[in-house]
């Protein structure tokens, strides 16, 4: 490009690299920003970057003008996210199972692009993704974006889904056929992605986890299951799910040993009940529903929440208890 040409672009230059190389401790000298355009072939001097400055403050950058010791430093002082902000989504990014580590590696990059490369390295030593356990789905990155599409555009889908073999291969359900649902809301859970969808075949809402649908297409058909989804309250609906795995929604009795209660507080609400039991434990009651999952909850507490009622819950974990007796006899 023609010095000529890159003069057009001296207010592009200069915001790029105040944006790159200063922050609220890295500023750059006059000097030092002359001979930075220089390197981009545009000719500058102090009157017309003095100019130049004014005129991208008056367009919103908050560039401040510092005394450094005996020098003077023009330096950008905040952006459209704080360093804390994108150390927060860089740990989000690089801890979800369900985006693979390449995804992982390529967003950060992107997050880093958002400050200084002097607080970029902040964020870059934060990336520890390696040995971590993330999906080896790359697609799911697509998926999730096709499910948002056809969610708002009110449409339904269809997809293959499946689960791994013993030869650790993936393996299709249902020989390999689609499933046609409608989509209706999007959760993360214990790591992984869920589509909530409902199935007009059962009249029911069924689960699917995200990362092991393949070949998602939208039909051009309307969603359905309207009816049902405004009878439920959602927040609550997924609340007394465990794992996203479904099962009859009841309301279950437990006592719990006292030194649980913020288990219990964290995994249920601030809302549940709490009934003195005796000195050492307390009951509540939780709506729940009741799965394996659940039941696995329950004896994961390693004696100290027990089901009274209803009574088939109680049988159920007597049985799940006798199992696991047999299991280590």
């Amino acid at each position: 490009m023609a010095r000529s040409e890159n003069q057009k672009l001296k207010l592009t230059y200069l915001e790029k690299m105040l944006r790159e190389e200063t922050d609220e401790e890295h500023g750059l000298t006059m000097p030092e920003i002359i001979s930075g355009l220089e390197k981009y072939g545009v000719n500058a001097d102090r009157k017309t970057v003095y100019a130049d400055v004014e005129e991208l403050r008056s367009y919103g950058l908050d560039i401040v003008t510092e005394k450094d010791g005996r020098r003077t430093v023009y330096k950008l002082a905040s952006r459209e996210f704080e360093l804390p902000e994108l150390k927060l989504l860089v740990d989000t990014v690089q801890s979800s199972k369900f985006i693979t580590e390449n995804k992982s590696r390529q967003l950060i990059k992107k997050l880093e692009s958002l400050v200084s490369v002097h607080e970029a390295k902040q964020l870059h030593r934060q990336v520890l993704i390696s040995g971590r356990i993330k999906t080896m789905n790359e697609s799911i990155y697509y998926n999730v974006d096709k499910l948002h599409t056809a969610i708002n555009g009110n449409k339904k889908i269809k997809f293959r889904y499946f689960n791994w073999n013993l030869s650790k291969q993936e393996e299709y359900r249902h020989d390999g056929a689609f499933y046609t649902v409608s989509p209706w809301h999007l959760r993360w859970d214990d790591e992984n992605y869920y589509l909530i969808a409902y199935d007009d075949r059962s009249d029911k809402l069924k689960h699917y986890r995200v990362d092991k649908m393949k070949n998602i297409m939208l039909v051009d058909a309307p969603r359905e299951g309207q009816k049902l989804i405004r009878s439920l309250d959602l927040t609550d609906y997924t609340k007394q799910l465990f794992g996203m795995f479904g099962g009859k929604a009841q309301r279950v009795e437990l006592e719990c040993e006292n030194g649980l209660i913020g288990v219990m507080i964290d995994r249920f609400g601030k809302d549940i009940p709490v009934i003195k039991a005796d000195g050492e434990h307390f009951k509540t009651y939780v709506n729940v529903a009741v799965s394996p999952q659940f039941l696995g909850w329950v004896a994961s507490m390693c004696g100290g929440v027990k089901v009274l009622s209803p009574e088939g819950v109680a049988e159920d974990m007597k049985e799940l208890s006798v199992k696991l007796f047999k299991q280590y006899e």
